[in-house]
Formats: C-alpha cells, sequence, structure tokens
C-alpha cells in the first residue's frame, strides 16, 4: 500500500493532478490542513477530473492526527519518506517495497525543518535534476515517486 501525505498543499491544480494519480494507482491521499484552497474549488475539480470519486482521499485536521492514523495501518516514522532538496537518498536506491507513506510540502516552501527531522535522515528522498535546477512541479514529483514505488511493490493493485 502507498499513501501520498500533502502537508498544506497550496496550489489547487497540482493537488487535483494528486488526486487522479492516486485514483490510478490505488495510492490512499492524505491532505493535510491548513490547505491553501477550497475543496470545491474550480481548479481542483478541473485538474482532478471526474476522478475524485474513484481517489481514497482523507483530510486531517493536523500532522500529528495524519500520523496517528498512519501509525494505526501498520506505517511507521521508519515507513514514511520526506521528499526534500536536503535527502541524499533517491526513490530508486530507496527500499519501497513495503507499505509505505510519501511525504510531500508545500510547494512554495517545502517541509518545514521540524517535520522532516521526525523521520530518519535515511528515508530523505530527493529527486535528481540538473545542476542550477531548483524543483520540479509538486505533481510531477509526486507521480515520479508514487509510481517508483508501486514499480518496486511490483503494480500489485493491478492485479
Amino acid at each position: 500500500m502507498i499513501h501520498v501525505v500533502l502537508y498544506e498543499p497550496e496550489i489547487p491544480a497540482n493537488t487535483g493532478n494528486i488526486i487522479r494519480l492516486c485514483a490510478n494507482t490505488g495510492a490512499q491521499l492524505h491532505l493535510v490542513k491548513p490547505l491553501g484552497f477550497e475543496l470545491d474549488d474550480k481548479k481542483l475539480r478541473r485538474a482532478g477530473l471526474d476522478y475524485h470519486e474513484y481517489a481514497r482521499m482523507q483530510i486531517w485536521e493536523n500532522f500529528e492526527a495524519c500520523l496517528e492514523n498512519l501509525k494505526s495501518k501498520g506505517i511507521d516514522l521508519d515507513s514514511i519518506y520526506p521528499l526534500t532538496t536536503k535527502g541524499t537518498e533517491t526513490p530508486h536506491t530507496s527500499d519501497l517495497n513495503r507499505p509505505v507513506a510519501l511525504l510531500m510540502g508545500p510547494e512554495t516552501r517545502g517541509l518545514p525543518e521540524s517535520v522532516r527531522m521526525l523521520f530518519p535522515q535515511k528515508h530523505w528522498i530527493r529527486l535528481p535534476m540538473a545542476p542550477d535546477s531548483r524543483s520540479l512541479n509538486l505533481s510531477n514529483a509526486t507521480a515520479v515517486i508514487v509510481y517508483e514505488a508501486w514499480r518496486q511493490q511490483g503494480f500489485k493493485s493491478l492485479e
């Protein structure tokens, strides 16, 4: 099982794209408030098309509640992988062939250090980019890591 956690997402179109990604891969989506948009936002609906009804999505008032829920599903702190430019691991060097949560930060500022430090540094994942590149779009970065985790898990939900 793959869980995608969006910590305080800001841009509705990115979240809509990730809703569609989760619907098509079987990943569970978690949105941690505050959100930078309303859930009935036109841009969110447009990006997610009609996939909202197929995605499994939960909304959390705070990060602690989300972590408690993940823990109840067997996802402990050693099974959570923050995506950060501060990471040394890549999705391809990380063992994602087990139930995992992939943690993404807000688009404009990334994960706060206080959140990132909750998890083992060996799990901090970065996506390789060309020199002098700053970052990838959140929905694109999420797709890269979700598909690598799903590949390592043998695309099991397709069976």
